[in-house]
């Protein structure tokens, strides 16, 4: 990636224009907004998030949950068990799910497409911790990960303010151009694949980024080329939404139907405790095609770090011990193993 970043398009000029809506996000590939959301309903989610977050003790005790001090030495990512155990907690807040039907997001992705839509019901937190930057979520196309349809539409939005060194969304503008599903790789970080973007002579690689504001959101569809820039600060924990909104009546891929996994929840298990019933279960009502998972993204991330790993290299074996450790996928876990026997490596 460049150390050049450019500034995102502001769009609220065009809010309530849904042609220039579509036009925009059609030439850029990203619409960018500044403060769609009131502030206030950001810091409300903040804290009631925050403070769950202090109590699984990823946050300094006796400081302000508003703050977001991170105790640096409860590092984890998704991946890791003890990073499940604390997201799970976090993941049962009822707002934080009722944020991705919030008006104000639901209304600008109508206009934006020009149909109704329907968020998915996988909903995503990121918790970020800082000086963790070999884990930042690399440079990929969301396709790869949530599948359905192109039709996608992301919306990133960080809970609390969100300068450029807490590491916010950087997005290759018009990157969602080359209409097809890229060649990603085995990474380190969320998601663990990455597209080499300087591999594509269609592709200009200029990042674009903003020192984002409670309130602030960005959209971009399902080919848009993004990553998250580095927790560069010394103690603050960067924490945003991370949804995604169909088509009704598009395809859904059948894993966008349960929780995140890193929650490692049941739909049972997050409903046990809401005041609220509109929501349970919402996207039943709607007629959406269920299409089957594509595992040939994460399966190529996998045989690709099997190989890395024979080869020595540091992030595939470290992959392998942690695919190991947290015992999830019997077939990759005995696949790991064999290999870190080959090589010699301890477990952890």
């Amino acid at each position: 990636m460049s150390n050049e970043l450019k500034y995102l398009r502001v769009s609220n000029d065009a809010v309530d224009d849904a042609a220039e809506l579509q036009r925009r996000i059609a030439d850029d590939g990203y619409l960018f907004f500044k403060r769609l959301v009131s502030p206030d309903k950001l810091w409300e989610l903040r804290r009631e998030m925050m403070s769950v977050i202090q109590q699984v003790g990823w946050l300094v005790a006796d400081t302000d949950p508003m703050d977001g001090i991170a105790d640096i030495n409860m590092r984890y990512t998704e991946g890791d068990n003890e990073y499940s155990a604390g997201y799970a907690e976090v993941y049962k807040i009822e707002n934080f799910h009722r944020s991705a039907h919030w008006p104000e997001y639901l209304d600008i992705v109508e206009k934006m497409t020009g149909a109704p839509v329907m968020p998915h019901p996988q909903k995503v937190a990121r918790i970020w911790f800082p000086k963790y930057t070999e884990h930042t979520t690399p440079t990929h196309q969301d396709f790869v990960h949530f599948q359905g349809s192109y039709d996608n539409i992301t919306c990133w939005a960080p809970i609390g303010d969100c300068p450029i060194e807490l590491g916010g969304l950087a997005v290759i503008p018009r990157s969602h151009k080359v209409n097809r599903v890229l060649d990603h790789h085995f990474s380190l970080g969320a998601g663990g694949l990455i597209v080499d973007e300087t591999a594509h002579d269609e592709i200009d690689p200029v990042w674009h980024t903003a020192d984002y504001e409670a309130g602030d959101a960005l959209f971009f569809p399902a080919l848009t080329i993004h990553r998250a820039l580095p927790n560069y600060t010394d103690d603050k924990l960067r924490l945003s939404l991370d949804n995604r909104y169909m088509l009704v009546g598009d395809n859904i891929a059948e894993h966008m139907l349960e929780p995140h996994g890193p929650s490692q929840l049941s739909w049972d298990d997050i409903y046990l405790h809401w005041r609220h019933e509109d929501l349970k279960f919402y996207w039943r009502k709607f007629d959406n095609r269920v299409v089957e998972r594509d595992m040939s993204y994460s399966d190529k991330g996998f045989a690709e770090a099997i190989d890395l790993a024979r080869a020595g290299d540091k992030d595939a074996i470290f992959m392998l011990q942690r695919s190991i450790k947290n015992a999830r996928d019997r077939v990759n876990l005995d696949e790991a193993l064999a290999v870190l026997n080959e090589l010699g490596v301890p477990l952890e």
